[in-house]
This record gives structure tokens, C-alpha cells and sequence, in this order.
């Protein structure tokens, strides 16, 4: 009796833990299959929106548009500026514009990042929201690291 009852307990157990591991396995193929999907769809839908980068003097500059609809407020691109050789003093806001397929010019609204200084900084530069939207629009970053002008450009 104290056999059968042993090894019907660890008939029940071994069930329960297969049942535990199939539920596992389940929910990390569907996380999976989710997070593939949501991949191939942001890549597809930015695929214009890449991060652009300019090597040129001793700073580098990577820009990331983050959002450009027309219906939000702001347009924010992420902004990393990397150096070892001088100091980072750019006031970002001074010192950047977004002009449109048209010619049509727009100064920034703010800066929310690192403040001047230092070899490494980041943040995220803001514009009102271009509308209608344009065809195109291109980030120029004016005298940063002796370059007279840097140029960030996507098509929309």
C-alpha cells in the first residue's frame, strides 16, 4: 500500500512539473512570437527614422528622431556627442535648426540633456511639430568640434 500510494505521488509530481514546463515553454513562445512581430513593425515603419552619425573632426555626433508626427506638439531627436579631446561647450539649442523639403527653417524650443562640459553628452532636442509634415526634414548641428556645419537628413 505504502508502494502504490509512493509511486503515485511521484507519477502526480512528474505530471506537475511537466505541466509547469509546457506552461513555461508556452508563455516564452508567445512572448517570443509577440516580440518578433513588434520588431519586424518598428522596423519597418522607421526604416527612414535610422540614427545618423558624423565622425567628421574630433567630435561625433549620433541623432535618433524619436518622434515626428504631425499631430504631437514636439519633435525630439536624441542627440549623443562623443570627444577626447575638448570640451563639450555647445549650448545644443544655439547652435541647431530643422529645415523642411522647402527650405523653411525652425529653431529649437528646448534642450533636455547634459548641460555644457565634459567629453560625453546626451539629450533630447525639441521642436514644435512641422504641419503640414514634410517630405523631408534635415537637422543641421552648426559648429560643434571646429565643423562648420554637420547635416542630419530623413525622408518622411
Amino acid at each position: 500500500m505504502k508502494r502504490t500510494t509512493a509511486t503515485l505521488t511521484a507519477i502526480l509530481l512528474i505530471i506537475i512539473l511537466l505541466i509547469i514546463l509546457l506552461l513555461i515553454i508556452l508563455v516564452a513562445a508567445i512572448k517570443g512570437s509577440f516580440s518578433i512581430h513588434a520588431t519586424k513593425l518598428t522596423q519597418s515603419e522607421s526604416k527612414s527614422l535610422e540614427t545618423k552619425e558624423s565622425a567628421n573632426g574630433p567630435v561625433s555626433i549620433a541623432v535618433t528622431p524619436r518622434s515626428l508626427e504631425e499631430d504631437l506638439v514636439a519633435w525630439d531627436f536624441a542627440i549623443v556627442l562623443d570627444t577626447h579631446s575638448e570640451e563639450l561647450t555647445s549650448d545644443m539649442v544655439a547652435v541647431s535648426e530643422l529645415v523642411d523639403d522647402e527650405g523653411k527653417s525652425y529653431k529649437p524650443v528646448s534642450w533636455e540633456g547634459s548641460p555644457p562640459g565634459g567629453h560625453h553628452r546626451s539629450g533630447v532636442i525639441k521642436f514644435n511639430s512641422v504641419s503640414p509634415k514634410p517630405k523631408s526634414v534635415e537637422l543641421k548641428v552648426k559648429s560643434v568640434g571646429g565643423v562648420a556645419e554637420r547635416s542630419f537628413k530623413w525622408v518622411l
